[in-house]
């Protein structure tokens, strides 16, 4: 028994093969019969007869050849669906097979890849998350810790206003510090994972430059350094305003906090032809040029920042922002004179938003 017959015996419409013969040789009969002693007709009877057997013999014949290419074709199909389901190479196409099976493969294979591709991109999106969760357990180990000390002290020792003041002092820093560096895991884990989407389009640049000088104002003016901005009205670029001002103020932020008393930060926006050029200018610390690349790694803190507060998110979030805008971010640095962050946004004149993920 076949693969077809077994397949409608499970189903419970099961037919063996030799009653379609059988009927076909009564209804042959019976015609045979019927036209030799109740039609009249010119031509001799017996040829007659023969003829009507004869077309019935080729029509039953082909009846049972289309059942055969049907089998074929189903056989053709399962077996290539087992293939897929069992092996991880796409098997070849056979140069015997007929046009009907080779579209159906043809299909299959497609259907396939996509599938795979998914897949691969579930298990890297699964990877993602394990590595943020684990990059999270990590960093707020040192906050959490230093909280628990800080609170244990207070609750279980006498101290003097001067030093309880010092230690709530300390405690409010770590809670700071854990509460930035949660809202920067959620932003980023967001953006990864892509539970949220950038509404990119064209607008204006002058108020996303505002709203994100906004967020260092307060530091600056505390560190007495000198914020200005070049930026016309009329620039526009292809960006989300809302993400693209977290982008700058956490480039911003960055130049402002390794930025001596007294220095100074400046924003100038310029159009070039395919792209809007936004230049972020500080006379900070500096940047040695092979950390260039590694200042956007997640996490990653040089020596020289390891004096100043932060958790190394800040760049890498801007740098994620404005990849998935279709721009880019650009830095040039000189060691004890100052860096320039330079980020390139698509300009609306010359290019349509394109998801790039």
């Amino acid at each position: 028994m076949d693969r077809q017959e077994t397949i409608r015996e499970k189903q419970g419409i099961y037919i063996p093969r030799w009653i379609p013969w059988i009927c076909s040789i009564f209804i042959t009969a019976a015609l045979f019969f019927g036209l030799w002693y109740f039609v009249p007709n010119p031509l001799p009877r017996y040829l007659m007869s023969a003829g009507i057997f004869v077309l019935l013999l080729i029509g039953i014949l082909w009846s049972r050849y289309l059942e055969y290419l049907t089998i074929r074709f189903s056989d053709s199909v399962c077996d290539t669906i087992d293939r897929l389901s069992t092996e991880k190479s796409v098997p070849h196409i056979d140069g015997t097979d007929n046009a009907a099976q080779t579209r159906v493969k043809e299909s299959l294979y497609r259907y396939y890849d996509v599938m795979t591709d998914r897949q691969a991109d579930s298990m890297k999106a699964k990877q993602a998350i394990q590595e943020i969760v684990s990059d999270i357990s990590h960093q707020v180990k040192t906050p959490v810790a230093n909280i628990k000390i800080y609170s244990g002290i207070l609750q279980n020792h006498e101290l003097e206003q001067e030093t309880k003041k010092e230690f709530l002092d300390q405690l409010n820093g770590q809670i700071e510090k854990l509460d930035f560096l949660m809202q920067s895991m959620i932003k980023m884990s967001r953006l990864e994972t892509g539970i949220v989407t950038l509404s990119v389009k064209a607008a204006p640049l002058y108020d996303t430059i505002v709203q994100a000088l906004n967020v260092v104002l307060v530091k600056a003016e505390e560190k007495h350094i000198e914020l200005s901005a070049d930026c016309g009205s009329d620039l526009i670029a292809l960006h989300d305003p809302r993400w693209t001002a977290e982008a700058l103020g956490n480039i911003l932020d960055n130049a402002v906090k390794y930025t001596p008393d007294g220095g100074s930060v400046s924003v100038t926006v310029r159009s070039w032809q395919y792209f809007m050029r936004i230049d972020i200018e500080d006379t900070g610390i500096g940047i040695s040029e092979e950390h260039y690349h590694d200042i956007f790694k997640r996490f990653y803190r040089g020596e020289e920042a390891a004096s100043q507060k932060g958790v190394g998110i800040g760049l890498y979030l801007a740098r994620e922002i404005v990849t998935y805008e279709n721009g880019y971010i650009s830095v040039k640095s000189k060691v004890g004179r100052g860096t320039t962050f330079s980020v390139y946004l698509p300009n609306p004149d010359f290019h349509e938003f394109r998801d790039i993920r």
